[in-house]
């Protein structure tokens, strides 16, 4: 047998540079080395990777709630008023409009399509929502539009990788994962970062909205269930109790620690903080999750359902998970791909139907968040991953089903909360709703503000692999000043 073999077995490439007898390896790896501590802002491997860590400078927000309407809401239905477009509706697409674009189910000229939703202006801000949220309208003045959203990507899970990960590509970290590793989490007992999906169905891009991508996987988002067992396979197994699988939790860690010892690997690190993580999971999350301990006129308010799988559940529980501390929650709602294709899916009946179920629950969020004193502390955020069609979408354009098609080009969503002002709107689209006319602002420039508002400066917070560092924004963004508070 060759002497030893198994130390042998674990020698990387790393170990054989730095151990390299000529030295020009040991030189290159401490550099790099120097480079890597220089680029990191993450926790060392010896620390609780779930420790708190300090921001950039001070932060105005200290945790964020995700909306995400997957498949990407009507907005010229519900926030962006175009008269018009209403007044011009029937009549063929402008050929300045259609000349050098793409559309994902619409060729030829469409016909133009104005809104059958009626709009009001709304608040001491005079905010335009549409009658499919009367609600959500009453919280016009705590809400900042951004209704001059740019994105380059017209299919649903591309445009969603770019507004979550900062690339159209699988394979990078997404936002949640980026902030809790800049940031840690003030939950010791949660993950930092939690998902949770609603009407049935994950997003187009599935995991990879909360995947932690190249960071090391205990930041990768956690996703939970408002129904049955609130997080999969953390359960003590038949047979064991609590006692027994603390044995073999405290086993597992000596035998990883031994390990990390040895090889140094952050992945052992993780594992050790993942599994002790789980262990307090077991006790923290089925607390966290049960909606009944809420008053019955808070569950009212919501319009949630205990024991039950749906949007307004979840809102309710992201506020009971944001007062445990955890940094970022992420909701996914699917059902907005709002082509036509069928009664559920037109702006008008279809519409109405599919607003009600998130017009309740986010305007309580709001309200409740403002009662506890949190939502200046708060950061919510709503929206799709692009917008949809001035005109009606081609598949379904003679049909009795009014439809739009994907639009990247222009589209709104809106904050409140965490140091954003309330009762303005930023960037405007043209008269037809075409095109964005003022102060475009891409994925990455909301990426740069949202990280701004948690005191993270999107420029120094880099993670190098593969050579280069890396950072949510890549070489994009730029701070979206007019709306903070």
């Amino acid at each position: 047998m060759i002497p030893n073999i198994l130390q042998l077995q674990h020698q990387t490439r790393r170990h054989f540079l730095r151990d390299g007898s000529l030295g020009l390896g040991a030189a290159a790896m401490a550099m790099l080395s120097l480079g890597e501590r220089r680029a990191q802002a993450g926790p060392p491997p010896q620390l609780n990777p779930f420790a708190v860590r300090p921001s950039h400078y001070a932060a105005k927000a200290k945790r964020v709630i995700y909306l995400h309407l997957a498949g990407s809401p009507p907005h010229l239905d519900m926030f962006d008023y175009k008269p018009e477009l209403v007044k011009r509706s029937g009549q063929d697409c402008p050929d300045t409009f259609l000349k050098g674009k793409r559309f994902a189910f619409t060729s030829g000229v469409p016909k133009l399509m104005g809104t059958p939703r009626k709009f009001a202006q709304h608040g001491k801000s005079g905010q335009w929502v549409s009658d499919a949220l009367p609600k959500l309208a009453g919280c016009a003045d705590d809400i900042a539009f951004i209704k001059s959203m740019f994105s380059d990507q017209f299919n649903h899970a591309p445009a969603e990788l770019l507004l979550y990960t900062g690339a159209a590509q699988f394979g990078r970290p997404s936002m949640g994962s980026w902030v809790t590793w800049g940031l840690g989490s003030e939950s010791q007992n949660l993950p930092g970062f939690i998902v949770l999906v609603s009407s049935g169905t994950s997003p187009s891009a599935g995991n990879a909205n909360w995947s932690s991508g190249f960071l090391p996987s205990v930041y990768q988002g956690v996703q939970c269930r408002s129904e049955g067992e609130p997080v999969l396979y953390v359960t003590n197994p038949k047979g064991m109790d609590a006692a027994t699988r603390r044995m073999t939790l405290d086993a597992m860690r000596d035998l990883n620690e031994l390990q990390a010892t040895e090889l140094g690997s952050p992945e052992t690190i993780t594992r050790i903080a993942q599994y002790e993580m789980a262990f307090r999971m077991q006790t923290a999350v089925p607390d966290v999750m049960d909606i009944n301990k809420e008053k019955p006129e808070t569950i009212e308010a919501y319009g949630a359902k205990p024991g039950g799988a749906s949007f307004a559940n979840n809102c309710l529980l992201a506020r009971r998970l944001i007062e445990q501390g955890v940094r970022f929650v992420q909701l996914h709602d699917w059902g907005w791909d709002f082509h036509g294709t069928g009664p559920g899916e037109d702006i008008r009946d279809g519409l109405t139907r599919k607003c009600a179920t998130i017009d309740k629950p986010i305007a309580a969020l709001i309200n409740d968040l403002k009662s506890r004193g949190l939502l200046d502390s708060t950061l919510i955020v709503c929206g799709g991953e692009f917008g949809r069609s001035p005109f009606r979408e081609g598949r379904t354009a003679g049909s009795q089903n009014l439809g739009r098609d994907h639009h990247p080009h222009s589209f709104t969503l809106f904050l409140a909360g965490g140091g954003v002002k309330g009762g303005v709107t930023y960037g405007a689209s043209d008269d037809l709703g075409f095109e964005v006319a003022e102060n475009k602002v891409t994925p990455h420039d909301l990426q740069a503000t949202i990280l701004h508002l948690l005191g993270l400066d999107h420029l120094k917070l880099t993670y190098l692999y593969s050579g280069r560092d890396f950072r949510l924004t890549d070489v994009h963004g730029h701070v979206v000043k007019p709306i903070l508070a």
